[in-house]
């Protein structure tokens, strides 16, 4: 985004610091704030805490504390007008004495909506937009999809070779893409609320599924593990430790995938191939996540099994929104979005 215009570099940090809310806001949207005085040096920051926490504004004006007197507030999201779990982040901007409110998304929800009007009424300047589109497709848009659809945003992740393949014809896998992917690919996991995977690859793999930082801790928000399938899996499978929540889904229907994380807004599917294929087949996959390798195998397994496309016109289409190569392995990561006329 463009931090030259005015409050646009303090948007960039309130979208930045929204980040650290994604999988621990939900059902609530991760939003972002910052309060800024009129030089636009930054008094106070803060981030959408667990349900029943603090909202963005909350913890940034706490931060701030009487210095937001008369201060500009910038947010990633229209401030909340009502009364839930918390109180309204219309009414705490007001006592703050906050002189001015940016934010970059109104709220399509409409039992919170309005408080742009509410703060209006109460004398305080507001603008909106600003950043409004990398707001949109950033951190709020799993929030914002659930709005819109009812269901939460699906992410599917494949690692491939050049030629589509996830394993060689001897079933070898580890590792097709690089060091640098699998470290990208993590950050990523640590931003959902949950993880999909079948039980052939939880069998095969033994994987943990855990979000795991460079140092192989683990990061502070764990996504809920999902293995869906009828197979049993053994006790001392990994996606049976403790490390993070863990839900068997016994059944082969993507749907009832996400019915069981009524609250999610962000699911990532890993695979494998069978998985990631009735999803697609389900028009369920919103966003894919691809790992591309510069490696050609010629034979092997494929990423994908969706058995429904049988001709060229029927083929999953998206547009791809964001490319580049993940150092140091020189693999090359897409981000696609369903195209949308589809």
């Amino acid at each position: 985004m463009n931090t030259d215009q005015p409050y646009g570099a303090a948007m960039a940090r309130a979208i930045a610091e929204s980040r650290a809310a994604m999988g621990v806001s939900s059902p609530n949207p991760p939003v972002g704030a910052v309060i800024v005085d009129d030089a636009g040096a930054v008094l106070g920051v803060g981030h959408t805490q667990a349900a029943g926490g603090a909202h963005a504004e909350i913890m940034a004006l706490r931060e701030a504390g009487d210095r937001a007197r008369g201060a500009t507030a910038v947010v990633t999201l229209e401030p909340c007008d009502h009364t839930g779990r918390t109180g309204p982040c219309t009414r705490a901007l007001i006592d703050a004495g906050i002189a001015r409110v940016v934010f970059a998304v109104s709220d399509p929800n409409p039992e919170a909506a309005d408080g742009a009007d509410t703060l209006r009424k109460a004398g305080i300047d507001v603008i909106v937009g600003v950043g409004g589109g990398e707001a949109f497709n950033g951190p709020l848009r799993g929030w914002l999809h659930r709005q819109e659809t009812g269901r939460p945003c699906v992410i599917a992740k494949t690692a491939t070779t050049i030629d589509g393949r996830v394993a060689a014809a001897d079933g070898t896998s580890r590792w097709i893409t690089g060091e640098g992917a699998r470290e990208d690919a993590h950050r990523v996991r640590a931003g959902m609320d949950a993880i999909v995977v079948g039980t052939g690859t939880a069998l095969a793999d033994n994987p943990s599924l855990t979000a795991r930082k460079p140092d192989g801790s683990l990061y502070e928000h764990q996504p809920t593990r999902i293995v869906v399938g009828k197979r049993e899996l053994p006790d001392d499978a990994a996606v049976l430790d403790d490390s993070a929540p863990t839900k068997l889904v016994r059944s082969h229907d993507p749907h009832d995938v996400l019915a069981a994380v009524p609250d999610a807004l962000n699911v990532l599917v890993e695979g494998g191939p069978a998985v990631l294929g009735a999803f697609l087949a389900a028009g369920l996959v919103d966003e894919v996540h691809a790992y591309i390798a510069p490696t050609i195998l010629g034979a092997g397994a494929n990423a994908v099994d969706d058995s429904t496309v049988s001709t060229l016109a029927e083929a999953h289409r998206f547009v791809i929104v964001q490319a580049g190569l993940v150092t140091p392995d020189a693999d090359v990561k897409l981000v696609l979005r369903r195209h949308p006329d589809l």
